[in-house]
């Protein structure tokens, strides 16, 4: 998995991209086709704004951005709202329905998931 940092309109720090870079770590045990995450951190006038993209094996891509007025505290929001993106990912995956074969007869407990 490739981690990048990137900044616009600030400098990035050892200790903000070390930081940056442990958390977004985190987020490979909700999904493990991670490939790249990508980090911008975008300095305004009054707040740090932070975009985090990352990119799985299927071409496809998890965008979360927030903007809070200290980096370390947009870090953690932008992750927090990844993981619950890959959590509800992984677990429409997870859950999908298959369709049953003529002639086959479902399991008691796939009666009642139709069911619900």
């Amino acid at each position: 998995m490739q981690l990048s940092v990137t900044g616009r309109h600030v400098d990035i720090t050892d200790p903000m991209r070390q930081y940056a870079e442990d958390k977004a770590s985190k987020l490979a045990r909700f999904f493990d086709r991670i490939d790249r995450i990508d980090i911008i951190v975008d300095r305004e006038q009054i707040q740090h704004s932070v975009e985090v993209v990352i990119h799985t094996d299927h071409k496809q891509s998890f965008v979360g951005q927030v903007a809070a007025g200290d980096f370390f505290e947009a870090i953690d929001l932008v992750i927090d709202k990844l993981s619950q993106q890959l959590r509800k990912h992984k677990d429409k995956l997870r859950h999908r329905r298959r369709s049953v074969k003529p002639g086959t007869k479902m399991t008691e407990d796939e009666v009642t998931e139709q069911a619900s």
